[in-house]
């Protein structure tokens, strides 16, 4: 007979700690259900989601548009694999490389299997392409650089929380500074250079925005160099920066994009890499894949997903709204003792705390705002990121606004 556990908050947290592995450490709140900018936990009390599922819910808590098409689709077929055919992975192929202007696509689930994806890519045209000798290709990565937890990605970090006692360590990975042209030049001088992977804005390093031309300067650069330009707008891109991509904002258009987490809305892992014919076409069947990757539900989702995004104009939303959100902080907030910046671009910010990484003190401003209904997580310790829902109205904005710099003051 199954056991069936009271609603309270505590329960869910011994079941956790009990049966599941200790890899996270979440805010003592346990969430039941979302719609739009609010989430509700298993009491009842209704919070503004300021973290949107670390921008993977963009377009808002249980849209009806995407929910319709997963209840759609996953009443037809599912999944049959890349074994055969299907009639729906076609359809958003066509519609995901005329929204972004790409030649190709290639559909993979998770984040980080984009990321995996695209530095498999690149290699390979390094080898094919470039005529860089064998097992040679190297690839540069700027220091603060996250896109997740696999081997290769951690191969990639400068952050022990992520790399010590996992190794030994992909070979062929470069880094530098972040914003720093000159550092990448030297680089791109090795003719086995392959490709240069760079968020446009760092996410969990704390919202780290490059200087103005920093991402004009590196397609530049790989054009002289005849480097790959790997954009990963896993975090940064679909309307998040408050453009459709935060490489729109320059002259920046990279070789290689990767999407993921709002390319399905919250609603099932998908991701995407996208590239023109020369670089895509040098992996061929058998050389790459996932059972998942490109299944109908994913697409029919990731299909209607873009489409909320452009019918309801979220990139213009989230940079009016974004400018109104870091002005109307730093109008209250500028004179605190408590706070070191506030910076960001579109609806994707944060806040830097004024005391040591190793405090408390980031960590304790997210449990206050929780007790005044807003939910959000620190990163690096005292740096607190703020991306809600691109669909949050501006009376919501204003509401929200007004729990942030109450909670700070009182703090």
């Amino acid at each position: 007979m199954k056991k069936i556990y009271p609603e309270s908050s505590q329960n869910f947290f011994d079941l956790e700690y009990n049966f599941g592995a200790h890899n996270y450490s979440p805010l003592p709140v346990v969430i039941k259900r979302g719609l739009g900018v609010n989430l509700w936990d298993v009491e009842g009390v209704k919070y503004f989601d300021f973290l949107s599922a670390y921008s993977a819910v963009n377009q808002g808590h249980c849209h009806p548009k995407i929910i319709n098409a997963l209840l759609t689709q996953s009443n037809s077929l599912t999944l049959t694999s890349r074994a055969f055919y299907n009639d729906v992975l076609g359809i958003y192929e066509e519609y995901i490389t005329n929204l972004f202007k790409y030649d190709k696509v290639l559909p993979m689930n998770t984040g980080v299997e984009g990321g995996e994806t695209a530095v498999k890519l690149a290699r390979k045209w390094g080898y094919l392409k470039k005529g860089i000798p064998e097992n040679k290709a190297r690839v540069v990565f700027p220091k603060g650089n996250f896109w997740g937890r696999t081997l290769a990605a951690i191969s990639s970090s400068d952050d022990p929380i992520s790399y010590k006692d996992y190794g030994p360590f992909m070979p062929g990975y470069d880094l530098i500074d972040y914003d720093d042209l000159n550092q990448l030049e030297e680089k791109f001088k090795d003719p086995n250079t392959a490709a240069f992977m760079v968020e446009p804005i760092q996410g969990e390093a704390g919202v780290i925005v490059p200087s103005e031309g920093y991402l004009s300067g590196i397609r530049m650069l790989c054009d002289k160099y005849n480097v790959l330009f790997i954009a990963d707008e896993v975090q940064t891109g679909l309307a998040r920066t408050g453009k459709l991509l935060a490489t729109d904002y320059e002259e920046a258009r990279p070789d290689i994009l990767i999407l993921g987490k709002a390319l399905s809305g919250g609603v099932l892992p998908s991701s995407a890499v996208m590239a023109n014919d020369e670089i895509m076409l040098c992996i061929q069947p058998g050389e790459h894949g996932s059972t998942f990757g490109g299944n109908p539900l994913a697409c029919s989702v990731s299909k209607a997903a873009l489409e909320v995004i452009i019918e309801e104009n979220l990139s213009q939303k989230a940079y009016e709204l974004g400018n109104l959100f870091r002005k109307e902080l730093k109008l209250s907030l500028s004179k605190s003792k408590i706070v070191s910046s506030i910076r960001g671009k579109g609806l994707l910010n944060a806040i830097e705390v004024n005391d040591s990484p190793e405090s408390k003190t980031a960590w304790n401003i997210c449990i206050n705002l929780m007790k005044n209904g807003l939910l959000a997580k620190p990163t690096h310790g005292n740096i607190i990121r703020f991306a809600p829902p691109l669909i949050i109205t501006k009376e919501e904005l204003m509401k929200s606004i007004n729990i942030i710099i109450k909670t700070f003051n009182d703090f």
